[in-house]
């Protein structure tokens, strides 16, 4: 049904259409028609960060920013539904228009600068949902007027108040479109914020007798000893995974579109290459135990298996839905079934 439906999604402003497709999918799961809209997609149990996944195959952050469409978005077939990114008080974000389709190349760029509702809102949001069908990841942020020097502040807010409703948090350090956020990624400032963030943890699980696996997301732009320096860190703090990647600032696969030059991320397909190439390296320089999710520039199952090639145990996808529709979750989990069940060396692949 997509495909009938995309046209006139894609003749509208792509933030309008944005939000005209999360009612549309809440309709369809109030009305039970979802499955009209995503093939039923069978289970392929994932163990990973101590969690149980129904399958591998996840939503990035940046789509339900709010938590406002948990139950319709987990009814597509999603194994994990990542939500946010979210910040301590709300905030507009950047001016419209500030999403961007460029089709013929499969991309989006967003400059949305962290638009949300405040952490309240995301709270009662997730309380209200009733049926979480697999696991639920809260990204957080902070606000654009908090100072870098206080973004601990920002984040450890945020904590306190998703901590009893995540499966597991994501620590957003790696958007464009927040002036001066990527500079959170350098080596000194990432170890100071990421050490208050693991200890405001430790003192969260003790309080709630449940440990919450905690997650940073990385930028596809990191030079090869920003991702060495970036893995020394998270390695030594023992974070409990890393999402890599978020958009890239970097226009070289998009050269001649006449969106080239819109501010923002670019994400999906030219996004491929250059975050599979951190998420490899990440791989072969964090600890085995440090597990990766893979995203961007995934728009087929073949995509999804590449990341899982270069070492990610979960992979998220976003853009590519905007050009594939929900058939592109069962695509990918059965290309990941596919992968896994092939013989090697006579042995079915074990699970990461």
């Amino acid at each position: 049904m997509y495909s009938f439906a995309r046209p006139l999604l894609f003749s509208l402003d792509a933030e309008r259409a944005h939000e005209l497709t999360l009612r549309s999918l809440d309709t369809a799961y109030r009305l039970g028609t979802t499955p009209l809209l995503a093939p039923r997609i069978a289970p392929l149990p994932t163990r990973a960060l101590g969690l149980e996944f129904p399958n591998p195959v996840g939503l990035a952050a940046g789509l339900d920013k709010n938590g406002a469409h948990i139950d319709a978005l987990f009814a597509l077939g999603f194994g994990f539904v990542e939500i946010g990114t979210i910040t301590p008080r709300p905030q507009a974000g950047n001016p419209r228009p500030r999403m961007f389709r460029l089709p013929a190349h499969q991309a989006v760029i967003n400059r949305m600068g962290f638009n949300n509702d405040g952490v309240d809102v995301l709270v009662r949001n997730v309380e209200r949902a009733r049926d979480r069908r697999g696991v639920l990841g809260i990204n957080i942020g902070k606000n654009k007027d908090t100072p870098n020097e206080q973004a601990l502040d920002d984040y450890v807010a945020c904590m306190d108040k998703v901590y009893p409703l995540a499966d597991y948090i994501t620590v957003n350090i790696s958007s464009p479109n927040t002036a001066g956020l990527r500079e959170l990624q350098e080596e000194n400032a990432l170890r100071q914020l990421v050490a208050g963030v693991r200890e405001r943890q430790e003192q969260l699980a003790a309080r709630h007798g449940r440990r919450v696996p905690v997650l940073v997301k990385v930028a596809p732009d990191l030079s090869e000893r920003d991702i060495d320096a970036a893995a020394r860190v998270l390695g030594e703090l023992q974070v409990d995974g890393v999402i890599a990647t978020n958009t890239t600032i970097d226009r070289s696969a998009v050269v001649g579109d006449r969106r080239a030059n819109e501010a923002g991320g670019l994400s999906g397909a030219p996004l491929l290459d250059q975050s599979t190439v951190v998420l490899r390296r990440l791989r072969a320089r964090l600890p085995e135990a440090v597990p990766l999710i893979g995203v961007g520039g995934i728009t087929c199952g073949a995509d999804a298996v590449a990341k899982m090639a270069a070492g990610a145990s979960l992979v998220q996808c976003y853009s590519g839905l905007v050009f594939r529709g929900p058939a592109l979750v069962s695509e990918c989990v059965e290309a990941i079934r596919r992968r896994r069940e092939a013989p090697s060396g006579g042995a079915v692949e074990p699970l990461r």
